[in-house]
């Protein structure tokens, strides 16, 4: 039997209130640099864990249909008008759960993890996604220095076909 796979939903703007550095940041008037580092942060914790990570934002006082974008291999979405960022969360719950997926929700809005724990989702709160991603950095780094000690590298010379080899030679010498 296959595996279900695991989806974690991020109330953006929550976790960005709940995370002192990206509180900071938006303390300071630079909303955008908060979004864009939570962003940053989640596209490694997605790379590491290989979960599928919806970042959902509350758009629902501006006007328009909202938008969804890929940025890195996580799937951001901008609510649409009047909709807010927990009903978005509940609807993708439902909507995903059916399709027989590990929902998991990134939330420290108490009722938005009710909520979603009634629609089979698992929660998540603000403080323990800040640990877990902590963590992936943290085993991210461990990884790499341990292949930079043992002259581990990853170089094209080592995949590419002698014949390649030669030619991407002769093309750095300038030759014909």
């Amino acid at each position: 039997m296959k595996r279900r796979a695991d989806i974690l939903l991020v109330d953006g703007y929550n976790i960005i209130g709940a995370w002192p550095e990206l509180n900071q940041l938006k303390e300071h008037h630079q909303l955008e640099d908060a979004r864009d580092r939570l962003l940053d942060m989640l596209a490694d914790y997605q790379g590491y864990t290989g979960m599928e990570v919806y970042v959902i934002f509350d758009a629902h006082q501006v006007p328009g249909r909202g938008a969804t974008y890929k940025q890195h291999k996580l799937t951001v979405m901008f609510t649409k008008e009047k909709e807010t960022a927990d009903e978005c969360i509940e609807r993708l719950c439902h909507e995903l759960y059916s399709r027989r997926y590990n929902i998991y929700v990134a939330t420290s809005d108490l009722v938005e993890q009710h909520v979603a724990f009634g629609q089979g989702a698992l929660r998540l709160s603000a403080r323990e996604l800040l640990n877990e991603v902590g963590h992936c950095r943290a085993m991210i780094r461990k990884k790499v220095k341990e292949d930079i000690h043992s002259n581990k590298r990853n170089t094209v010379d080592e995949i590419i076909h002698v014949d390649v080899w030669s030619k991407l030679e002769q093309m750095r010498r300038g030759e014909k």
